[in-house]
């Protein structure tokens, strides 16, 4: 980032050369967040003095060795430069934590399928299998095993994958929003920062009074993530629908854009809806839309938002139509919350 910010100056300037200043002004704007100790920190301060202080320093260690090469003005290394796009686009859907198949020529080799007559990320030791049985009747005059395409077997893959957690909040009257909604934001926290080392994905939803919306769309800035939570509105009735059927075309988007994106909705919610978007009555209305999911096979998991004393298992309802598991109230602490969703997610 340092190199194509320096580079962008000096062109900026009518300079065909990289200088020190260039690397300089380039490196006070890339460093300062990547000196945080922990995601949600506050930038670091870097100036520029601190930055040539260093550069001097390291200039007088370098003293007595070979000198160093001139930039090129593509960068380092012209081999290099070919494959730094390659490499960006292999890691921009690759994670850290949940296994999945992987239909791309990457990943690790677990077993060969049959493919006949497609030669595509050939599985050689599975084809010579398949082929040996044939070599008798074969004409091996040419060779020394006769593989035909109906012998052609295709390496099945496994890679590890980011994750999409998908945060639906309630945020209407009918929780004991205050309390709740610090309970909520602990472990929506918690989970950011594992997310942040993870490589995985962030979305919020918040519904309330007539409508939802997405107040943070998916992102893997918990940054962004942090600010969202912040400033989430309370108050009024609870729109369950609406937040349900956000969600799952969020969701649904975002799986045919990244096929290899396992998704994941966490919905907090009391389930009484009492707000609908058609003549059906909320309840029934939320069901139907919550059966969607299950249909797609999008994983779940609901926090139910009631107290104990007043559960009328509505949330237990709702998560048995989406075909989720149902956490409690009292499970509600940020630990028990970033373990639970941990699991789910393996």
């Amino acid at each position: 980032m340092i190199l194509k910010t320096a580079r962008a100056h000096a062109a900026f300037k009518g300079r065909d050369q990289i200088t020190e200043e260039d690397i300089l002004l380039a490196a006070e704007l890339a460093l300062p967040h990547r000196l945080k100790r922990r995601p949600f920190d506050e930038d670091g301060h870097l100036t520029l003095e601190q930055l040539a202080e260093r550069m001097e320093q390291v200039r007088r260690q370098m003293e007595g060795s070979a000198p160093s090469q001139p930039l090129a003005p593509g960068g380092s290394d012209p081999k290099k430069r070919q494959d730094t796009p390659k490499d960006r686009r292999e890691r921009r859907i690759g994670g850290r934590r949940s296994v999945t198949r992987s239909a791309r020529k990457r990943g690790r080799y677990i077993w060969a399928r049959p493919s006949p007559g497609q030669a595509d990320d050939l599985a050689f030791d599975a084809t010579f299998r398949a082929a040996a049985p044939h070599q008798i009747e074969r004409d091996r005059s040419q060779t020394a095993i006769a593989i035909r395409p109906e012998d052609y077997h295709r390496k099945v893959r496994v890679r590890k994958a980011a994750n999409l957690i998908l945060f639906v909040v309630d945020a209407s009257w009918s929780m004991a929003v205050a309390e709740r909604m610090e309970a909520t934001k602990g472990a929506i926290l918690s989970l950011l920062t594992d997310a942040y080392q993870r490589r995985d994905r962030v979305g919020l939803i918040v519904f309330q009074k007539d409508r939802a919306r997405l107040v943070l769309p998916p992102t893997s800035s918990v940054d962004l993530a942090k600010k969202a939570l912040e400033d989430i509105p309370v108050g009024g009735k609870t729109p369950l629908s609406a937040g349900l059927l956000l969600a799952y075309e969020v969701l649904c988007r975002e799986m045919l854009l990244r096929p290899e994106v396992r998704p994941l909705m966490i919905l907090l919610t009391d389930g009484a809806g009492n707000v609908s978007m058609s003549e059906l009555p909320p309840q029934e209305e939320a069901h139907r839309i919550a059966d969607l999911f299950r249909e797609r096979e999008i994983p779940c998991v609901v926090i139910n938002m009631e107290h104990a004393a007043f559960d009328q298992g509505l949330a237990q309802a709702l998560a048995d139509h989406l075909g989720a598991p149902c956490y409690t109230l009292q499970e509600l602490k940020a630990e028990s919350l970033y373990s639970t969703v941990r699991a789910a997610m393996r």
